[in-house]
């Protein structure tokens, strides 16, 4: 996505500037819109990749450490290589983000996942066996609701560093929030437009991480319950 900006030269160069941000508003709305839905998608497709894997390294403990291996390599793989990798083979464009992004929140879904089912007590997985659940029943009537609190932590976590992943995505065309970054360097340093993209990045960080927390609170009544 390509964003016109309209840059208004002021002597002294603030930091932070109304006019720009009004003279500019429907720009850094788009680049506000794009962010935030690269990085719900990114998230969604992660949790859909990442819950499976944490299963299958929960109920096959010899899968576990190949499985958290290979997502912390992936992890430590620097984001510019990794989009130089793929851009030829995927294009230009949304799916190349959507693919790093991905990649890089999965090692801290898996992880937090995999906690989260381990510390379900013996106990209550032998009481379900005894009330006669077989290994899905077990997994999708207990395990995963007991585990949620930290699979909500993993997604938390993952939504944070996603956003602020997502502006690297600028190298392809399709950073968000980004792309006012990148373009107040190639503006003579214009610094009012390089801060609103740094200060809606981390407002919008702060958002969706309040709003998992309060879903997080809405669906594990039990855990306010045993924390007070």
């Amino acid at each position: 996505m390509s964003f016109r900006l309209s840059y208004r030269a002021e002597p002294d160069n603030p930091w932070f500037s109304w006019q720009y941000v009004r003279d500019n508003s429907d720009t850094i709305l788009a680049a506000l819109r794009d962010h935030a839905s690269l990085t719900a998608r990114a998230v969604l497709i992660a949790a859909l990749v990442a819950l499976p894997l944490a299963v299958a390294a929960h109920w096959f403990r010899p899968l576990a450490g190949p499985i958290l291996a290979l997502t912390g390599v992936l992890y430590t793989i620097p984001s510019l290589a990794l989009f130089a990798f793929l851009a030829p083979y995927l294009g230009i464009g949304a799916v190349t983000v959507l693919s790093v992004v991905v990649l890089y929140a999965l090692l801290v879904i898996v992880r937090n996942a995999v906690a989260g089912l381990r510390q379900v007590p013996p106990e209550v997985r032998e009481a379900a066996e005894g009330m006669g659940y077989g290994r899905w029943g077990r997994l999708l009537r207990i395990e995963l609701p007991l585990a949620l609190p930290g699979i909500l932590t993993g997604l938390r976590l993952a939504t944070v560093s996603t956003v602020a992943l997502v502006t690297v995505g600028v190298v392809v065309g399709r950073g968000g929030l980004g792309q006012l970054i990148f373009a107040g360097f190639q503006n003579n340093f214009y610094k009012a437009e390089i801060m609103t993209g740094t200060l809606l990045c981390v407002l919008l960080a702060l958002a969706l991480d309040l709003v998992l927390a309060g879903i997080g609170r809405a669906v594990t009544p039990w855990a306010r319950g045993r924390a007070r």
